[in-house]
């Protein structure tokens, strides 16, 4: 199961990549541009994700994302990290949230980051 240090790691591992704390929380950023934190007290992940993608995720594994209230409006994902089913996953989860948030100069220059195996 991953946890929190497991969260950092990975997203510190992503190109351009800083940690700030915000909203008293850990929040990770590509080039300024936030794209995963770590809300109630480091169990979840909150993620970019587009809203359709996000409402079809929400629905098909209720017990592992959810959307938080206050930030319905926006194309934000939560994740319960217990629910996870590995660093895979979460590697993923957070690939996919930093290429929603990356330049383009940082998307031209990884191709392939994030992408799945043969991608």
């Amino acid at each position: 199961m991953p946890d929190a240090e497991d969260v950092r790691r990975i997203a510190l591992s992503l190109p351009d990549t800083t940690e700030k704390t915000a909203w008293s929380m850990p929040t990770f950023r590509v080039a300024g541009k936030m794209f995963a934190t770590l809300p109630e007290d480091e169990t979840s992940l909150a993620v970019r994700c587009p809203k359709e993608e996000r409402d079809e995720l929400v629905l098909a594994e209720p017990d592992k994302f959810w959307i938080a209230a206050h930030e319905a409006q926006f194309a934000w994902v939560r994740a319960r990290l217990a629910a996870l089913e590995g660093e895979d996953e979460l590697r993923d989860i957070l690939a996919d949230s930093w290429r929603q948030a990356a330049p383009t100069r940082l998307l031209e220059a990884h191709p392939r980051l994030g992408l799945p195996a043969g991608g």
